[in-house]
């Protein structure tokens, strides 16, 4: 039997906000499997902040995404068909598939997971890349100390809720930054922060300051702009910045620091990382995170958009702070 695929693939580059108009949906039949080489079936994509980056024809840490190709996305699905000595029919897996019904394997970047224990979407978040990038950021640029201060910006998405967490787990006070009073109670009174600032209300500065008393140790900066203006304010001496995201720029709109003195007076590492490019953690980091959320420590929250059709409409929500916890897009 003959399997078609629908797809969605990148139409044009945005200028400015993303619209539908830069996605094209189609649908092709697939090619027969050769051997070595493994069918999903993905049942669930992970929407992410990086997508628009890849996006643009522009410098990065990353090649941009080709017109004409398949929008890049992690995945979560079932192996359907296989060539492979080492994946089976049935077993659970998650890879870089992108916005598309199935995914062709020869295993390379696959990961087989178990979800008897642990949801399968959970694996495209608090135990999946943006799990592992929360841990990745706190504990080996933040290095948080029992007593100090971890401030959050976006603390209520995908990575933020997991960083401030793992902060109070390691005893430190975690202070969110997020968008709206709601998002701001889940922030506190589900995910245990010691506070969150809405920077919403329009009074972010002092409303950060009266969340830090102590000042600032460690900033898990996912946003920029006037967030991290804030945070700058109120940084320690020695204190350390882990740079995930710019959110604020990421349509082209300018995100300059405006005292980046700062930097300098109180001494701060600022240090930008992507998290693929630490691999070999992985293995520590996602072993840690999923016992924490088998043991019920690691709360989380899932935004699931149904249908294929609708994941550009799940992106451009994502890039306007629409999502509540982590974004996907339910496929099958």
């Amino acid at each position: 039997m003959t399997r078609i695929n629908r797809r969605i693939l990148l139409a044009s580059r945005p200028e400015g906000a993303v619209t539908p108009a830069s996605f094209k949906l189609e649908q092709a039949p697939l090619d027969a499997l050769a051997e070595g080489q493994f069918r999903v079936r993905n049942l669930y994509l992970s929407i992410d902040p990086y997508m628009r980056g890849r996006m643009n024809d522009a410098k990065s840490y990353a090649a941009p995404l080709a017109l004409g190709e398949v929008m890049i996305g992690e995945t979560a699905g079932d192996v359907v068909e296989s060539k492979h000595r080492d994946f089976a029919v049935g077993d659970k897996v998650t890879g870089m598939f992108g916005w598309q019904d199935y995914g062709t394997s020869d295993g390379a970047g696959v990961r087989k997971i178990d979800d008897t224990r642990v949801p399968m979407t959970a694996y495209l978040g608090v135990a999946g890349m943006p799990g592992a990038t929360a841990w990745y950021g706190l504990n080996k640029i933040i290095a948080p100390r029992p007593g100090q201060t971890v401030v959050v910006s976006a603390a209520s998405g995908a990575v933020g809720s997991v960083v401030g967490q793992l902060a109070k787990l390691a005893g430190c006070r975690a202070v969110g930054i997020a968008g709206g009073e709601q998002k701001c109670r889940y922030v506190v009174d589900e995910l245990g922060f010691d506070a969150c600032v809405d920077y919403k209300a329009g009074n972010l500065h002092q409303d950060l300051k009266n969340a830090t008393p102590d000042g600032v140790d460690g900033c898990f900066e996912n946003v920029g702009g006037e967030a991290l203006d804030a945070t700058l304010s109120r940084m320690n001496p020695f204190g350390r910045i882990a740079v995930c995201g710019m959110i604020a720029g990421y349509d082209g709109q300018p995100v300059p620091i405006k005292q980046p003195s700062i930097i300098l007076t109180m001494r701060l590492l600022v240090q930008g990382f992507i998290v693929t490019e630490h691999l070999d953690l992985w293995p520590e980091a996602l072993g840690t995170l999923a016992a924490l959320v088998l043991e019920k420590k690691l709360r989380y929250r899932d935004s699931v958009v149904d249908g294929l059709e609708h994941a550009p409409e799940a992106l451009i929500g994502l890039l306007q702070g629409k999502n509540f916890g982590k974004q996907l897009v339910k496929i099958a």
